[in-house]
């Protein structure tokens, strides 16, 4: 409790000295009690501090409130759906830079989690470290088969630090809610319940390491991304022991063309990674940031990266991973009215909607851009003017959307830093057209049905009376809507009511077609040799056109 009332006191103190009582209370209904810091000492001692501008000054302060708060306003700097566009650019300078902690501390942790000495550990141990972030720090070791390897360990007591101020958190999070007029929309509690998932996850380096051993094995024949092996033997929650690689870091533009790097392909395979990680895999690396990524120097002709730091990973649902790869397609394709329809078909926006308001909305942002080098198109500029259109239609923010964002504008800036040139369109759109044509065959869909077959049939003894009461009871609502139309003298009523009745009869019957051309596949795929008969494949497809037309018809 007394560490918890002197922290709130520096975070007050923090906030007088950088005047953001009155930024965040003024227009509120808390408004008048900003005068009440008027007699604190801190206010008069710091008048030039408090007259940088605002954004300078937020920037500021999360700095001086350590580096806990400095990785809130980084994730903060991506939800620019929100933020006024002085604050969003301010935030995007927060450098994540921490002094290390004593080497005599990192060895105790590591001797203490891997129970035993720095000496009987390792070869060599090397004391200064390679690297050091508000988490954790690396430094530098040496096995006894002589293999080179990186030590991660968490910061001492960074647990207790984190809880402390993210319990904090929420107790600004209400207040904002609280006080701001625009507190519901803003959504503050949820901003923390983000923030607290994303830094949890880096502070089990299990995790992490299990995140690299995914990574790695996703694209173990790559020639375009290599993932550092773990060392399972030396890694727990709190320490991790990973190869060590040795690759140009991405920020170091002359070493790479002093070796004569192709810059043009090393921007173009970024660019497939990104995709393949999201779209083929469904699991990508979501902290890339320059200082988590590095170049091979094998083959400059063929360049490879080098990935590092796991802590923070994405993955998306089916229906949102559909939705972002057809929405992106549309847009390559120019198709906006595609794009609105896509935003209301997934909820993203209300469903009454104007589909063609919306694609006016997202044309008069879109259209200027293409046809343009990437050196002349800033996508944080595109992205927040898209965020303006969606306030505009009352656009709900998706949190699970979030870190792909982030990691779409670390692509924007690493593909602008090594190659301003990039086509970025001709690179993207042949892979997502691929895609979408990859997870729409037949084919695919049947597998889908394979993998729930367990539900299905496990569901498959109540179906038959839970369709046959839904057809009696649409029948009679039929049968009712064709009389009242028939002593009304309306004829078209009376077709419409035909028309949806003889719809829902389609929908259904290829629903059912459908689950047993699945039930089918399953069976093949489990007693025959891992391929699905053609003839099953074409049972599923008449169930497809079945459900398609009835779809469509109702």
């Amino acid at each position: 409790m007394l560490t918890h009332i002197a922290r709130f006191s520096t975070i007050q103190r923090v906030m007088v000295k950088y005047a953001l009582e009155d930024l965040f209370l003024e227009g509120t209904r808390l408004r008048l009690l900003k005068h009440a810091f008027v007699v604190s000492p801190t206010r008069w001692l710091n008048s030039e501090t408090r007259a940088l501008p605002r954004a300078q000054r937020i920037r500021l302060a999360l700095e001086e409130l350590g580096p806990i708060f400095v990785k809130l306003g980084q994730m903060l700097s991506t939800r620019r759906d929100f933020l006024p566009d002085d604050i969003g650019d301010e935030l995007t300078l927060l450098q994540d830079k921490v002094k290390p902690f004593a080497s005599e501390l990192a060895r105790e942790q590591i001797e203490t989690a891997l129970g035993d000495r720095i000496e009987v550990l390792f070869k060599s141990f090397e004391n200064d470290p390679i690297a050091s972030a508000s988490i954790a720090q690396v430094h530098g070791a040496v096995l006894h088969d002589g293999s080179q390897v990186v030590v991660k360990v968490l910061r001492p007591k960074i647990v207790d630090t984190i809880e402390r101020d993210i319990s904090l958190m929420y107790i600004f999070a209400d207040m904002v809610a609280a006080v701001l007029q625009d507190g519901k929309r803003l959504r503050p509690r949820e901003v923390v319940m983000e923030y607290e998932r994303t830094i949890h996850g880096e502070l089990d380096l299990v995790a992490e390491a299990t995140n690299a051993v995914v990574l790695r094995n996703n694209f173990k024949d790559s020639d375009t991304l290599y993932i550092p092996e773990v060392y399972w033997a030396l890694t727990r929650s709190s320490v991790m022991v990973q190869e060590r690689i040795d690759g140009i870091p991405i920020r170091d533009i002359k070493a790479m063309e002093a070796i004569g790097m192709d810059m043009k392909k090393l921007a173009e395979h970024g660019v497939e990674i990104f995709y393949t990680q999201v779209f083929d895999h469904n699991f990508f690396h979501a902290d890339m940031h320059p200082g988590n990524i590095f170049v091979s120097r094998d083959n400059p002709a063929h360049p490879q990266y080098i990935a590092v730091d796991f802590g923070i990973v994405g993955s998306l649902t089916d229906d949102d991973q559909r939705y972002i790869g057809e929405n992106l397609l549309a847009f390559f394709q120019r198709d906006y009215r595609r794009v609105a329809q896509l935003h209301i078909d997934s909820g993203w926006v209300p469903r009454d909607t104007r589909v063609s308001e919306l694609e006016a909305g997202v044309r008069a942002v879109c259209e200027p851009i293409f046809d343009k080098p990437l050196s002349e198109i800033m996508f944080g500029d595109v992205l927040l003017q898209l965020f303006h259109v969606a306030r505009r239609f009352e656009m709900e923010v998706q949190p699970q959307l979030v870190l792909l964002q982030k990691t779409l504008l670390n692509i924007e800036g690493l593909g602008r830093q090594l190659y301003p040139d990039l086509d970025l369109w001709a690179t993207g759109k042949p892979f997502l057209q691929r895609w979408v044509v990859k997870s729409n065959n037949p084919q695919t869909i049947i597998k889908r049905f394979v993998d729930q077959a367990p539900s299905i049939l496990k569901a498959m003894p109540e179906m038959p009376m839970l369709v046959h009461d839904f057809l009696k009871l649409q029948n009679r609502s039929s049968t009712v809507a064709m009389t009242g139309a028939g002593k009304s003298g309306m004829p078209m009523q009376y077709a419409q009511a035909q028309r949806s009745s003889f719809a829902l009869r389609r929908s259904i019957t290829g629903a059912s077609v459908l689950m047993v051309a699945g039930m089918l596949g399953g069976a093949s795929m489990l007693t025959g040799d891992g391929q699905i008969p053609w003839w099953v494949g074409l049972l599923g497809i008449v169930g497809i056109a079945y459900l398609w037309v009835g779809l469509r018809r109702s």
